[in-house]
């Protein structure tokens, strides 16, 4: 069972967040949070997602989980105001999700939850390079990026202290370097992945309303970005894998 008020904000940023990744995934809810993990269809990228139930204006759970059609979530936005209310409702039992705001009510046919993906395991590995920026700064550099490529290069370079984007394309390439002084914080670890930048233009135009995103890297290994949403309520990883390109 599912009874919650939620700020239409907050709302679009929790539905955005998953639309980046996949078109459907599992809900679960407890008396505490709402939390969702999944992968996108070609198991590239993970999402995980979890709201504290200080996030919403009002909140009783029981614990559970439904199959979210997101598409259909999203079919909503276009009648919300920016100061709604969104009213969730899911009772035990019922295939439906019940979504009211200012004298709207969509009532959403839920999906079987056994014919959704699992949910996949979190991954466990350590990754030794770390890197805080802002988010619009991110996504200013993979919307630049993907002018020239459609793969872009992250690296840490300890000796210099730099975090470098960089996207080489048939005959243009681009360079982001940030210095120390242009970046919130690192721990300046040895890093250099390639990555794929369809991925991180979804991603990132998400992790553009993000005060600060976290990047953990390595060197061929998964880019994990992690961010605050819900006004630090709510939390978002973003994992994926990467290129790896033939000698």
């Amino acid at each position: 069972m599912l009874k919650a008020t939620i700020g239409a904000d907050i709302f679009r940023d929790t539905v955005d967040a998953l639309s980046a990744l996949v078109t459907e995934c599992r809900l679960h809810f407890s008396e505490t949070e709402v939390w969702a993990r999944a992968v996108d269809t070609a198991n590239v990228a993970m999402i995980i997602l979890t709201l504290k139930k200080e996030a919403f204006n009002q909140f009783e759970a029981t614990t559970g989980e439904i199959g979210l059609d997101i598409a259909k979530l999203k079919n909503t936005y276009s009648m919300m105001g920016k100061a709604s209310d969104i009213r969730l409702e899911h009772l035990d039992g019922s295939n439906k999700i019940e979504v009211t705001f200012e004298g709207y009510h969509y009532s959403i046919t839920l999906l079987d939850s056994n014919t959704i993906k699992k949910d996949p395991n979190a991954p466990g590995i350590e990754l030794p390079g770390q890197v805080t920026i802002s988010g619009s700064e991110l996504y200013n550099v993979i919307k630049s990026a993907s002018i020239v490529s459609d793969k872009i290069w992250f690296s840490i370079e300890p000796e210099t202290k730099e975090f470098v984007l960089y996207a080489e394309g048939d005959s243009d390439n681009i360079r982001r370097g940030f210095s120390a002084g242009e970046v919130i914080s690192s721990n300046w670890g040895q890093a250099k992945s390639l990555f794929s930048i369809d991925y991180l233009k979804d991603m990132g135009k998400v992790m553009s309303h993000a005060e600060k995103v976290t990047i953990d890297i390595g060197v061929d290994h998964p880019i994990k970005f992690s961010f605050e949403i819900a006004d630090g309520k709510g939390q978002v990883e973003y994992l994926l894998a990467p290129r790896i390109e033939a000698d």
